[in-house]
């Protein structure tokens, strides 16, 4: 599936009460040999404990299970270190410092990604400063939109609000409890990759909560001090991920999303 071959524009575009839960930007990187991301734990927490004072650390856990015939199995477990979670107080903001590379999560209340972008580019230095990742090798963005679509008199005309919706088969004999639906995508002239997901929850009251997952991805090689293609590569697939963003609702859709 190939996304229009005609030139994307800038679709950058703020709404009052934009429906993001989550915004997440990953810097995938080929890491020194040898990286020991435990070594580094002291580095890391003191270079970010002024603005985000709360830490917490993720570990991987292997297990393993040998087994021969007449002979009692054999159990092992290895735990490992994968990443660094740096938390400010109300933890709607972090960095985490992962074994793959640096990510910058947002959670709700979500601004702009204008006012975000300087203090990714100062937390992404100190991870290059103390780290010294060899390349970055993936750019991705993720924005995990929670929709609010309402009921009226009991049912719900999902095209009303959602340009991609499904349709049931035999739908006088079914009733309406829920869908997904996933696409994958590449942006024809830039390769970009674009991953959407569209799912519905259990509803709540008079709405339909509905999750709109919109994943973009770069998958090419720069050096880590390179922040000027870094920064365009970002504000490349921010425009795709609007793109999608706004061929995926209707107006009407919008209009929910315009009072605070």
């Amino acid at each position: 599936m190939a996304l229009s071959g005609t030139p994307i524009k800038s679709t950058q575009f703020k709404l009052p009460n934009a429906p993001i839960v989550e915004a997440v930007l990953d810097l995938d990187c080929d890491m020194p040999p040898a990286f020991d991301l435990a070594a580094f734990e002291v580095k890391m927490r003191d270079a970010f404990r002024d603005q985000y004072p709360k830490f917490r650390a993720q570990y991987l856990e292997k297990y393993r299970i040998e087994w021969q015939e007449d002979q009692a199995s054999k159990h092992s477990a290895k735990r490992a270190i994968q990443g660094f979670q740096f938390l400010q107080d109300d933890e709607k903001q972090l960095v985490q410092v992962r074994a793959q590379g640096f990510s910058f999560n947002r959670l709700a209340p979500y601004s702009t990604l204008d006012e975000y972008l300087p203090e990714i580019e100062r937390t992404w230095s100190l991870f290059v400063t103390i780290a010294s990742p060899v390349q970055i090798r993936v750019v991705r963005l993720r924005y995990i939109n929670r929709i609010l679509l309402p009921f009226a008199n009991d049912r719900i005309e999902l095209q009303r609000y959602l340009k991609v919706s499904p349709k049931f088969p035999a739908e006088e004999r079914l009733q309406f409890a829920g869908f997904l639906n996933q696409h994958a995508a590449v942006e024809v002239g830039t390769g970009h990759q674009a991953n959407i997901v569209l799912t519905s929850q259990p509803r709540e009251n008079d709405n339909l909560p509905v999750i709109l997952d919109i994943c973009v991805a770069s998958e090419e090689i720069t050096t880590p001090e390179n922040w000027a293609w870094i920064l365009a590569k970002i504000q490349s697939l921010r425009d795709l991920k609007n793109v999608i963003f706004r061929s995926t609702v209707t107006e009407q859709c919008l209009t929910l999303f315009q009072q605070r």
